[in-house]
């Protein structure tokens, strides 16, 4: 699908992918349909792209995990310009840590946010795609981790790997309607999520974690190549869509060749318990 002239919605777009996903799909000739819970920054995000010469038709907060907050978003949409084109879920939190240090709101905030709300997403917006009956695109973003038991991702995974199973589904679904389906799965991604995570039972002001992060920093792709690797998973209908090597070729190991993937898994394992220090645990 060329996305040139076409009605976008992309949720989280006031940073990180979303934000740079918005802008590349602007300067691509797009129409903007515009959602995140910060309002500031969607303010500024959206005034950036129009004074670089892009198209906002709408840009308005909203918490994905509610569903009347998103069904709001529908109406108005809606009567503004009838069913949209292609549908972006870029928006999502993160958490990391250990199932004896994770807490239960960090279980139900992954949920509801990177499964939740994606869900509210496309039971608002999918409909009226298939009723339009134009043909169309989802893209759901979801995670390294939702393809691969990285340690001390239990929660997120639990989020990230039932978005793939929704997608896995949907791709077969909406392909009567001419609707593709896109699963991004990034690696590391250098964004303001990335910085501020929240690590259950680990001092992250530890310089252990400090370097840690740092090495995360380096292997790390900019936004702007994630944004790329999206829109063109878009143009060429591609239903696995990597925003780096690294993933790529560890989702071959896993499915190719077991025992190494395991080993791999065992001794990052190995390696992050290390960062654990006793009675630090939240």
């Amino acid at each position: 699908m060329d996305i040139a002239g076409r009605r976008v919605l992309i949720t989280g777009a006031a940073s990180g992918i979303g934000r740079a996903t918005a802008r590349l799909a602007a300067a691509t000739g797009a129409r903007l349909y515009l959602t995140d819970l910060d309002a500031r920054l969607l303010a500024e995000s959206a005034r950036e792209i129009r004074e670089a010469g892009g198209v906002v038709d709408y840009a308005e907060a909203a918490d994905v995990s509610s569903l009347t907050e998103v069904r709001r978003l529908g109406d108005e949409i809606h009567a503004s310009c009838g069913s949209l084109d292609v549908v972006m879920n870029v928006a999502g939190v993160s958490a990391w840590g250990t199932v004896d240090r994770l807490e239960h709101r960090h279980w139900r905030s992954m949920v509801e946010v990177n499964l939740m709300g994606p869900i509210h997403v496309i039971e608002t917006f999918l409909p009226p795609m298939i009723a339009e009956g134009r043909g169309g695109h989802l893209v759901n973003v979801s995670s390294a981790a939702g393809l691969i038991g990285l340690p001390w991702h239990a929660a997120y995974s639990a989020s990230k790997f039932g978005l793939r199973g929704v997608s896995e589904v949907l791709r077969f679904d909406l392909r009567a309607h001419r609707i593709g389906v896109s699963l991004v799965c990034p690696g590391g991604v250098r964004t303001p999520l990335a910085d501020a995570l929240e690590v259950a039972g680990v001092d992250t002001a530890d310089p252990a974690f400090a370097r840690l992060r740092d090495r995360f920093r380096g292997h790390a792709v900019t936004p702007e190549r994630a944004a790329a690797a999206i829109l063109r998973g878009v143009r060429l209908d591609r239903y696995l869509v990597y925003t780096s090597r690294d993933i790529r070729l560890i989702h071959l190991v896993q499915r190719l060749c077991p025992p190494v993937y395991v080993l791999l898994m065992r001794v990052a394992n190995f390696a992050m318990r290390r960062l654990l220090r006793p009675g630090t645990a939240s």
